[in-house]
């Protein structure tokens, strides 16, 4: 691996750590309009701004955070698959990128569109999709922080050979 510059590290660094904080602020963004709906606001007034959100910000800064994610796992010593950690956090961060892509954003087109008309239980569905994506982005900020679990391979350290009681080694 070519030695990454410490400026360019930092940066890299720098960069996921505010798209990662925006992604969090958008998912937070859209659990409180989800709840506005569920506590009285007007779906054909909260709907839209959600679908607006979710799609103008939420998965942009998604797809940003898994690509600056990777590009920082390649480029440090931390690498992508040397550590479970870094693993685990890829492993969440991809799932989470593709349900926003493939599942999220469609649903809040769909409410944008139907408003009011939106169904009960699609209603549900906008604020419990942000809570788990919200507490997984928890999760992934502990792994960085704790780095759990050590590396994935480690080399094997050679036999060590037994003394013997004549003081000879055994094999």
């Amino acid at each position: 691996m070519t030695r990454t510059p410490r400026t360019a590290r930092k940066a890299l660094l720098t960069l996921h750590l505010v798209t990662s904080l925006g992604w969090l602020g958008a998912d937070l963004v859209l659990l409180t309009l989800g709840v506005a709906v569920l506590r009285g606001a007007d779906p054909d007034v909260v709907y839209p701004v959600a679908a607006l959100v979710g799609t103008a910000l939420f998965a942009p800064l998604s797809v940003v955070v898994w690509v600056v994610g990777v590009l920082s796992a390649l480029l440090t010593p931390w690498g992508l698959l040397r550590h479970r950690w870094v693993l685990v956090k890829l492993l969440i961060t991809t799932v989470m990128v593709l349900l926003v892509l493939f599942l999220l954003t469609p649903n809040l087109r769909a409410a944008g569109e139907l408003g009011a008309a939106l169904p009960p239980g699609d209603r549900a569905d906008l604020v419990i999709a942000p809570t788990v994506s919200t507490s997984l982005m928890v999760v992934a900020t502990v792994l960085s922080t704790y780095k759990p679990w050590g590396r994935l391979r480690r080399a094997t350290p050679p036999p060590r050979r037994r003394a013997t009681v004549t003081g000879r080694t055994g094999g």
